[in-house]
């Protein structure tokens, strides 16, 4: 009789135990929303010297003096950007661009961003500085299934950035998401023009291909496109709309919207050259993104992520983002470039 009594106790604790674990496990608050970004890095370099990359100007005994100590400075500031975003909770998907090699970004994770399970999806391009765009992902809500590289074919068998495409699970079903970094405006706006369309084709094809097999297909295009919303590149060749958060209802699925429009409308910018802010980081998705069944973008949350301690908030560039250099001088900031951000909230 005693050991019964025993036994029936014990399962009486046991009960107990099981029903407030499994009350305290489904108190535990669900995810209901993902922050995305998108930040250019500007020159993120490691210190040595790859010789079949035009590097050089990033190396120790460089004029620059780009030493191992002014790098893991750069990480760190990097890091407390990224861990700024989305009320402090950082990104679950950010886009990258002017990084060296995979195993920087690796390292200032190990280092610094440990408090999220972040991986990389990367891929090294044929640019000539040696600088490639990569995805750092929340692996807790995704996985990566495969990665592509978009080639670029511009005249004279000059190189640039791939575009890189990230194919992800994401709750049972496939996320594509584009990383851009396309060429630049140094030789002037109409002189180099034709590259950055000979991009946003390239891009428009892989989308058209995507949305052909399934219109119901979950697309984000992020990066640094060297281009304004208005712009042909994007406008007329990638037809990434104006997207107005009172107009929801009719939305094509087969169809691109350019989240940052708005503000861009507003006079903001992610860039500032001469004075002029330049929207050139931008988040485009398709429609299934904007009032999809699964997932969609929180209205207006598009935004210019903007830490007060990356802010010059004094002098002639009050305003401007805190750059790593200025000129050749050392200011040990974060990047020329702010980072731009928007919620997806599932339903």
């Amino acid at each position: 009789m005693l050991i019964i009594i025993k036994i029936m106790k014990t399962f009486k604790y046991l009960v107990i135990f099981l029903t407030v674990l499994f009350l305290s496990c489904s108190a535990q608050p669900q995810q209901k929303s993902i922050f995305v970004a998108n930040w250019n890095l500007e020159n993120l370099f490691d210190t040595k010297d790859d010789p079949n990359k035009n590097d050089e100007e990033f190396l120790p005994n460089s004029p620059r003096h780009w030493t191992a100590e002014r790098l893991n400075n750069k990480l760190k500031n990097l890091a407390s950007v990224i861990k700024f975003m989305n009320d402090n909770n950082g990104p679950d998907l950010l886009g990258v661009e002017e990084v060296e090699h995979k195993y920087i970004l690796e390292t200032m994770i190990k280092k610094y961003l440990n408090n999220k399970n972040y991986k990389i999806a990367y891929a090294e391009s044929p640019d000539h500085r040696g600088i490639d765009n990569g995805l750092i992902y929340n692996s807790d809500l995704f996985k990566l299934i495969k990665i592509e590289k978009l080639t670029i074919p511009l005249k004279n068998n000059y190189t640039t950035r791939y575009v890189l495409h990230v194919i992800m699970e994401f709750r049972n079903s496939k996320l594509h998401i584009f990383v851009n970094h396309w060429p630049s405006r140094r030789e002037g706006l109409k002189k180099s023009e034709p590259n950055r369309i000979a991009a946003a084709t390239i891009l428009k094809k892989s989308v058209n291909k995507i949305l052909d097999k399934n219109s119901n297909a979950r697309i984000i295009i992020l990066g640094d496109f060297n281009d304004l919303p208005s712009n042909i590149s994007i406008k007329r060749i990638l037809r990434a709309k104006e997207f107005k958060c009172n107009s929801i209802s009719g939305i094509s699925k087969n169809d691109l919207f350019n989240l940052s429009f708005k503000i861009f409308q507003e006079g903001e910018g992610s860039y500032r050259y001469r004075s002029h802010w330049n929207m050139l980081d931008q988040i485009i998705v398709s429609g299934n993104l904007i009032n999809g069944k699964l997932v969609h973008y929180k209205c207006n949350s598009f935004h210019i992520i903007k830490p007060p301690f990356m802010v010059e908030h004094n002098g002639r560039y009050e305003g401007y983002p805190l750059p790593t250099y200025g000129g050749r001088k050392y200011l040990g900031g974060y990047s020329d470039h702010f980072p731009v951000g928007a919620t997806f909230l599932f339903n």
